[in-house]
């Protein structure tokens, strides 16, 4: 079994490295570690080491984590189904996967009906795959826009993964896109807080850095 401590500190010191040559301060970036298949143990040895925001693919693979690991923030980073809102709402402080004007207003509904707020990314599918998610870009600015506007609901920023390539910097152009997206809703309307770029994983998160992530997900170089 790895030792967290050690990838832990291995991780943030990439992504420290990473965002120096970019110019950037590594405290602007969030460290998401994916908990996907990790079971509770380890998952608080991680919570020892420091981390304290998790992310899951599934709402039902959430239920019991959430309530073990208290006192850290779960954000859903999977596709989210509309008959799940209502629990993921109880479970998440953040979603990363909003990709459809319907999934929008059954979550503005629902915030409302449960008098809470939720913060949501847009899920962008910037490499054009038939097997992701996300609003294609040409209509990302109009979905974070009108999802900007329902009640319950806070628009914070852009999702994206770069399709499964060899080397990490073949991903550079995916996630240059996706900043120069954001950059584009920003620039537009400076007034709607639209910021956050969550984007890169394990195998590409220190391009992502470079390119203007504000979260990384990083799951298997923390818990593999």
């Amino acid at each position: 079994m790895a030792d967290i401590g050690t990838n832990v500190a291995r991780v943030r010191a990439r992504v420290a490295e990473a965002a120096e040559r970019a110019g950037r301060q590594p405290g602007d970036i969030l460290l998401v570690a994916v908990t996907k298949t990790v079971d509770v143990g380890r998952i608080r040895e991680a919570v020892d080491c420091g981390l304290r925001v998790f992310g899951e693919n599934r709402v039902q693979e959430a239920r019991e984590k959430v309530s073990l690991v208290p006192g850290v923030a779960w954000h859903l980073i999977g596709s989210l189904q509309r008959n799940k809102v209502k629990e993921a709402l109880r479970l998440f402080v953040m979603i990363h996967s909003v990709d459809s004007w319907l999934l929008a207003e059954e979550l503005s509904r629902r915030a409302n009906a449960a008098g809470t707020l939720i913060d949501v990314l847009i899920e962008v599918n910037v490499g054009g795959e038939t097997s992701k998610h996300g609003v294609e870009p040409e209509g990302a600015m109009d979905l974070a826009l009108r999802a900007a506007g329902l009640p319950g609901v806070r628009v914070r920023g852009l999702m994206g993964m770069a399709p499964l390539v060899d080397q990490a910097e073949e991903a550079r152009p995916y996630f240059r896109r996706l900043r120069e997206l954001r950059d584009r809703i920003q620039e537009a309307h400076p007034d709607r807080g639209i910021r956050e770029l969550s984007m890169g994983m394990t195998n590409d998160f220190e391009v992502a850095v470079e390119e203007g992530s504000t979260m990384v997900r990083v799951g298997r170089a923390l818990f593999a």
